[in-house]
C-alpha cells in the first residue's frame, strides 16, 4: 500500500518524479529546486504566465500573476523562457551549485516586430475620391453655430413664445427656493388650508378679476 501511494504522488507531480528517476540513476547531487521571478526589462514590471520550460524536455512550469516560478531542475539544464510580446530567453543552471536550491531573476526583453505599412482607402477608385470630395458637406464650425443660435430673429421668436421673461423667472425660482429653505424639515402647507390665500381669493372674485371680459365689436 505505502509503495502505490507513492507511485501516484510520483505520476501527480513531475518534479518528484524526476528526483526519483535522479535518484535511481546517481545524479541526486545534481537535483535543485529554481525558483525565481520574470520582469520586464524596460518597466521592471512583472511577466505574467511566462512558459518556463527545461530544453528538448517536455518538463517545466508557468510563472503565477506576479511572475514568480518555482519547481525541480538539474544543475547543467537549459532553462527557456517564453512569453507573446517577448524575446525567448535561455539560462544554463551552472554546475558549482552547492546548495540544493537557487534563485533567479530572469529579465526578458520586448520583441518589437515591424510591419510594413498597409494603405487603406475608402473609395474604390480615384474618380469616386474625386466626386465625393467636390460634393462633400463640411459642416458648420463650432463659431458658426454660435452664431446661428445667436440670431436675433430667432432670438426673437424664442422670447416671444415664453410666458415670463428672464426677471419673473429669476424671482420664481427665488420664491420657491426660499420656500423649501422655510419648510425645510416639516410639512409644507396645503394653500387650500391657507387663510391668507382664501383672503386673496375673495377679494379677486370681489374685483371681478374672475369675469370673462367681452370682446369690443367693431
Amino acid at each position: 500500500m505505502r509503495h502505490q501511494i507513492i507511485i501516484i504522488f510520483i505520476l501527480l507531480f513531475p518534479g518528484l518524479r524526476q528526483a526519483a528517476m535522479a535518484q535511481e540513476s546517481g545524479d541526486d547531487e545534481r537535483i535543485i529546486q529554481f525558483s525565481g521571478v520574470v520582469i520586464d526589462a524596460d518597466s521592471l514590471n512583472p511577466v505574467p504566465f511566462t512558459s518556463i520550460i527545461i530544453k528538448n524536455t517536455k518538463r517545466g512550469t508557468l510563472c503565477d500573476y506576479y511572475g514568480y516560478f518555482s519547481f525541480v531542475a538539474m544543475k547543467l539544464d537549459t532553462i527557456v523562457f517564453s512569453s507573446m510580446g517577448y524575446k525567448k530567453s535561455l539560462f544554463v543552471i551552472p554546475d558549482t551549485i552547492t546548495q540544493k536550491r537557487y534563485s533567479l531573476i530572469q529579465v526578458m526583453n520586448s520583441d518589437t516586430i515591424m510591419l510594413s505599412p498597409t494603405l487603406i482607402y475608402p473609395w474604390p477608385t480615384v474618380e469616386q475620391f474625386k466626386k465625393a470630395f467636390v460634393e462633400l458637406d463640411v459642416p458648420d464650425d463650432d463659431i458658426a453655430i454660435a452664431q446661428k443660435n445667436m440670431d436675433k430673429y430667432d432670438m426673437k421668436v424664442r422670447i416671444s413664445s415664453y410666458q415670463m421673461d428672464g426677471s419673473m423667472n429669476y424671482t420664481n425660482y427665488m420664491d420657491t427656493r426660499t420656500s423649501k429653505l422655510y419648510y425645510i424639515g416639516q410639512t409644507v402647507p396645503i394653500s387650500i388650508f391657507n387663510p391668507f390665500a382664501w383672503a386673496q381669493f375673495i377679494k379677486a372674485w370681489k374685483e371681478g378679476k374672475f369675469k370673462k371680459k367681452k370682446k369690443k365689436k367693431y
